[in-house]
């Protein structure tokens, strides 16, 4: 681990001077999350692969990593409408532990091995995120999935880690030493989030929760997201507010059965029949 020579004496800076130091620091992430795109791209296509058969995504990790993983997934059921046991985390110490250190939980590979054996099956995908490539909770996880033939992806800040070698997919994002040394939740943490960002939006595109730039299979499940799905109607179908309301109403808040109903001119039966023997692009383009 080594220190990174522009923080040495940040303790003696000034508040302006260490959002300087840091905001510097974090310029730098994006450009190192850049260079692993390949490889984010085939993680991507493979986890729809397995989707397509049946398949589920895994997160697994401990203290920072475990909850920016779960912060992701949690995001995905009302951001596409997709089932929460689709994408699930494997977090070391449990539910508890997305609030609280869970004292020795990242140590503890019995543990993962015993939730990897009972949930994870040859059809998933799983991600093991650990900064430093060497947690054992998160190791133990991956190489049990790996005996199991799941699709196992690590992410993580070092080359050359148990965590790295140990998977089918290596996303190794170099970020260099932290401002703070040692406190991964800063720029790897940034760097995580911003992979498993695109990892899971880029899946839910491939799996077809998105048309065009829009959630067209987001639950409006209030008023801010029953505008915005009147505003997705207008959007896709390409008619007037209250055409794109009424449409709603009728598909009672479905945003692509809506957008098909006000697209097409036809009820919610004829609707769903369309949908049923074509893509959304296909009835709304045709």
């Amino acid at each position: 681990m080594s220190r990174l020579e522009s923080s040495l004496d940040i303790d003696r800076a000034s508040a302006r001077q260490i959002v300087r130091i840091i905001q510097e620091q974090d310029a730098l992430v994006a450009s190192a999350v850049a260079t692993q795109a390949d490889r984010i791209a085939h993680a991507i296509d493979q986890i729809v692969e397995r989707m397509q058969h049946g398949g589920r995504l895994f997160y697994a990790g401990a203290g920072t990593s475990g909850r920016i993983a779960m912060l992701d997934a949690s995001e995905i059921p009302p951001t596409y409408g997709v089932d929460r046991s689709l994408v699930r985390v494997i977090m070391a110490g449990g539910e508890r532990a997305f609030f609280e250190a869970v004292e020795g939980a990242e140590d503890d590979e019995d543990a993962a091995i015993e939730i990897v054996t009972r949930e994870v099956t040859a059809d998933d995908a799983i991600v093991g995120v650990a900064a430093s490539g060497t947690t054992p909770f998160t190791v133990a996880a991956v190489r049990k999935a790996n005996m199991l033939g799941a699709l196992t992806i690590g992410l993580t800040s070092i080359a050359n880690t148990p965590l790295a070698r140990d998977v089918d997919i290596p996303i190794v994002v170099d970020v260099g030493p932290e401002v703070i040394m040692g406190s991964s939740r800063m720029k790897s943490g940034t760097a995580q989030k911003m992979v498993l960002n695109t990892i899971s939006t880029g899946v839910m595109i491939r799996y077809g929760r998105v048309y065009s730039n829009l959630m067209i299979d987001m639950p409006a499940t209030n008023e801010k997201l029953r505008a915005r799905a009147v505003t997705m109607v207008e959007l896709a179908a390409g008619v007037s507010r209250p055409a794109a309301v009424q449409a709603i109403r009728e598909a009672d808040g479905d945003v692509r059965l809506a957008s098909v109903i006000a697209k097409k001119r036809v009820s919610a039966s004829e609707a769903r029949e369309l949908l049923e023997r074509n893509e959304l692009r296909e009835v709304l383009e045709s």
